[in-house]
């Protein structure tokens, strides 16, 4: 199949674009509704980091939800504009996390701080800084998959080599499920060594349900694209 784009494209691409937009916003809200008892600033960054980390398992749904359900195989053509957004908004959650939380301080971002207490600097929590590269470097290796989520890029590197490098969404997967993981079930507990949140996070079980769908759908589909191959082939 051509992968050269059709004289509409860019007009379908914005208004893809657009209702992707749309959608994120309505996520965001969802999260960001949904946690009225946090400070303003903590609920705008973990809103926007979990708005992303939704558009990242829808994206990576579609394709075996495709090959498991016929019908399904209209989700794949959103996967370019939702992963670009994803993300957007990962770099966003970013970049307010360091300018609100760590203030620019890689020492506050691997965990350590002031404490009163001992008069000193010491590390609050083992698993925060490792959380917080974790999550670093999945931004940064989604940045590449949206810079060259476009038809020029295709063009330029060629199909086999597209594909290639957008196969390391999968390792973006797996490095952001651990980093929310994290924040959702370790950090915010009574070890922590500040004000604990009086409610749980209740996105936690939604997130699981979700976190372990995507390798479910992916050896579902795997198993039934065996067997279709081997029906296929003559006795």
């Amino acid at each position: 199949m051509s992968l050269a784009p059709s004289a509409d494209a860019p007009a379908r691409a914005w208004l893809r674009h657009g209702a992707v937009v749309v959608a994120s916003a309505a996520i965001f809200a969802v999260f960001w509704f949904g946690r009225l008892d946090w400070s303003v600033e903590m609920r705008l960054w973990r809103a926007i980091g979990d708005a992303s980390l939704v558009l990242l398992l829808f994206a990576l749904a579609a394709g075996p939800l495709a090959r498991l359900w016929g019908a399904a195989e209209a989700l794949i053509s959103w996967r370019r504009e939702t992963g670009i957004w994803f993300a957007i908004l990962a770099l966003v959650h970013t970049l307010l996390v360091f300018d609100g939380w760590f203030r620019w301080d890689l020492a506050r971002m691997m965990g350590y701080d002031f404490v009163p207490q001992l008069g000193r600097v010491a590390r609050m929590e083992p698993g925060f800084g490792l959380s917080n590269l974790v999550g670093l470097v999945a931004v940064v290796l989604a940045l590449p998959l949206a810079v060259t989520s476009f038809d020029r890029a295709i063009d330029r590197l060629g199909g086999s080599a597209w594909r290639w490098l957008h196969s390391g969404a999968y390792a973006v997967f797996y490095l952001s499920v651990l980093h929310t993981a994290y924040f959702l079930f370790m950090h915010y507990t009574e070890s922590f060594h500040r004000s604990v949140p009086p409610n749980p996070n209740w996105f936690r079980e939604t997130f699981l349900v979700m976190a372990l769908a995507i390798p479910a759908l992916q050896i579902a589909a795997f198993t039934r694209t065996v067997r279709r191959r081997r029906a296929r082939r003559p006795a």
